[in-house]
């Protein structure tokens, strides 16, 4: 049996001393890595040094910044790769922003190399726990379950009657990994790895308050839900079938 090649980590940073600091503990610690510092050559990378493992993307860069990255690599050929967001802004809505837009974990700079060791470690461990395709969506802008349709442009759900229900950024991701996967019995670690990144790992039980959200919002009867169904001691299983439409 052939030995699984060492992991392979994009740094996307405009400061050469980082990359270059970076690129040196990673691969001493067996990682392979490539480095650049802008969105252009992050793509160039992508097409012409792939396949990566997981992605190190700065927040503040020359030109596109992370956050519309991260957002672009969300909604394109490379949705699947985990995202960890580097950030010299310390504020919780960056934070925030940078999770809702898709990234899977943040770090705050400065930080130590070590540290950073860690958290990739923790989310490609994360990512490998969920089922394969788990992360493939579908490309059809409207979905339809129940008395419900989603718009996954703008990201909202409408009603039967036509009204538009705002959801979150992590709501959002909640409903459409359900969408994705309907009948299928999804456990909290598989739905928190999606939907929270870090956060999973600060607050295990934070998934039931998310689907509890999730639920309101689609008014699911928590006793006797029609959509969101509770499997005892496994997780979540969304109920309903699933249509793609234009």
């Amino acid at each position: 049996m052939q030995p699984r090649p060492a992991d392979h980590v994009l740094i996307v940073d405009d400061d050469r001393e980082i990359r270059e600091l970076l690129t040196t503990y990673l691969v001493k610690n067996g990682l392979r890595v490539a480095a650049v510092p802008t969105g252009r050559h992050m793509r160039a990378a992508l097409e012409e040094s792939g396949p990566f493992d997981l992605i190190i993307l700065d927040l503040m860069l020359p030109g596109e910044d992370g956050l519309t990255l991260c957002r672009d690599l969300r909604t394109g050929k490379h949705k699947s790769i985990p995202i960890l967001m580097l950030t010299a802004r310390s504020e919780e809505a960056d934070r925030i922003l940078g999770l809702e837009m898709g990234a899977d974990d943040y770090l705050a700079k400065p930080f130590s190399a070590r540290e950073l060791l860690a958290r990739i470690r923790a989310v490609m461990r994360r990512t490998r726990m969920l089922p394969p395709n788990m992360h493939s969506t579908e490309t059809a802008r409207m979905l339809a379950f129940g008395d419900w349709q989603v718009d996954t442009t703008e990201r909202h759900l409408i009603d039967a009657s036509g009204t538009m229900v705002a959801l979150s950024g992590a709501e959002y991701r909640l409903l459409r990994t359900f969408l994705d996967h309907p009948q299928k019995v999804l456990s909290r670690d598989q739905l928190l790895s999606l939907t929270q990144g870090r956060e999973a790992e600060l607050f295990e039980r934070s998934i039931d308050l998310l689907v509890s959200r999730l639920r309101q919002r689609l008014r699911d009867d928590a006793r006797e839900p029609r959509y969101i169904k509770t499997v005892r001691s496994e997780g979540y299983v969304f109920a309903s079938a699933v249509e793609a439409g234009d």
